[in-house]
C-alpha cells in the first residue's frame, strides 16, 4: 500500500493584491505544474501522485480560476499577470529555483515567466504547448477566432444570458463527448471521470475571465521569447492532438536551441492523462538529468 503524501495548501498575495491559491505535496527538488486556460489541477493528478513521492510538487490555481481571486484590475487578468504571480509563489514557499511544466496555454505562461524571471528555472517542459495564437487551424479549421468575436459581441449585449448559456453548454454529456472527439482527450484512454471534472470546472469559470485570457492568448507572441530560452527544455507533443496540432510543438522545438522533443503516438491534447506512465517516465528522466 502506497504511503499517503500529506497536502499543504494556502494562498498568498501577489503583486496587485490578488490572492492566489496553491497546493504542495512531497519533499525534495521542486516541480511546479502549470495547467492551461480554463483547466484545473486535476489535469495533473497522475503527475502529482507520481512525483510527490520523490519531489516537492507545487500546483496553483491561475488568477481568475477556481480558488484564486479575479484581479480587481481587469487588465491583470492576463498571461503577464500569471507570470508575475509565479515568482511570488516561489518566494511564499521559500524556493529559489524549480523545474517547471506547462500544459497547453501553460506554455505561454511559462515563456512569459522566463522572459520576466529566467533565474528561477532549473528546467522547462511543455506538454502540448504553443508559443503563439493556437486558434489558426484549430480542429483543422479557421472558425474559432470568428466564433469568439461573435460570442464576445453577444456577451457585451447580454452578459447574464451568455454566462448562463456558457454554464449549460459546457457541463453536459454531449459537450464532454464532443471535446474528446475533436482531440481534447483520447476517449479510449482518458478516464471519463477526468473529462467530467474538467468540463464541470470549465462551467464554473467566469465567462468574462475566460474571454479575457482567450483574447490575450491569441495576441501573445511567445515565438519572440522562445529563442532566448537557455535552460534545459523538453517538448512533448500528442500525435492526435487536434486542438493544438504537433506543428505548434515542432515550432517550439526549432525556436529553442538544444531542446528535446518527444512525440506521443495516439496522444490527444492531454497526453498527461492519456499516457500518464509514459509522460511521467519522460519527465522524470529529464528532471534527473538536469537537477544540478
Amino acid at each position: 500500500m502506497s504511503k499517503l503524501i500529506p497536502l499543504r495548501s494556502g494562498s498568498f498575495t501577489s503583486f496587485d493584491g490578488t490572492r492566489i491559491y496553491y497546493e504542495v505535496r512531497g519533499e525534495g527538488q521542486p516541480v511546479v505544474l502549470v495547467y492551461g486556460i480554463a483547466c484545473l489541477m486535476n489535469h495533473w493528478h497522475y503527475q502529482i501522485d507520481h512525483f510527490s513521492k520523490k519531489y516537492q510538487v507545487v500546483t496553483f490555481d491561475l488568477r481568475g480560476h477556481h480558488k484564486s481571486e479575479v484581479p480587481k484590475d481587469p487588465t491583470h487578468n492576463s498571461i503577464e499577470g500569471i507570470a508575475q504571480d509565479i515568482p511570488y509563489l516561489l518566494r511564499e514557499l521559500g524556493l529559489k529555483r524549480a523545474h517547471f511544466v506547462g500544459h497547453s496555454f501553460g506554455a505561454q505562461v511559462l515563456l512569459k515567466t522566463f522572459d520576466l524571471s529566467p533565474g528561477i528555472f532549473k528546467s522547462l517542459s511543455f506538454v502540448n504547448g504553443f508559443a503563439k495564437n493556437p486558434v489558426k487551424g484549430m480542429f483543422g479549421l479557421d472558425v474559432v477566432e470568428p466564433l469568439f468575436k461573435i460570442v464576445k459581441a453577444a456577451y457585451k449585449k447580454s452578459p447574464e444570458l451568455l454566462s448562463q448559456v456558457w454554464k449549460v453548454s459546457t457541463d453536459n454529456f454531449f459537450a464532454m463527448i464532443g471535446t474528446g472527439l475533436v482531440g481534447g482527450f483520447n476517449l479510449r484512454l482518458t478516464p471519463f471521470k477526468d473529462i467530467q471534472i474538467y468540463m464541470h470546472g470549465v462551467s464554473q469559470l467566469s465567462l468574462e475571465s475566460f474571454m479575457m485570457f482567450f483574447e490575450d492568448m491569441m495576441r501573445f507572441r511567445g515565438d519572440l521569447i522562445a529563442p532566448e530560452v537557455k535552460c534545459p527544455t523538453l517538448i512533448i507533443s500528442g500525435e492526435k492532438d487536434m486542438v493544438t496540432p504537433h506543428h505548434f510543438q515542432t515550432e517550439l522545438h526549432e525556436l529553442i536551441q538544444g531542446s528535446e522533443f518527444v512525440e506521443v503516438p495516439y496522444g490527444s491534447h492531454c497526453t498527461q492523462l492519456d499516457f500518464p506512465d509514459y509522460i511521467n517516465l519522460k519527465l522524470e528522466n529529464f528532471f534527473e538529468r538536469h537537477s544540478s
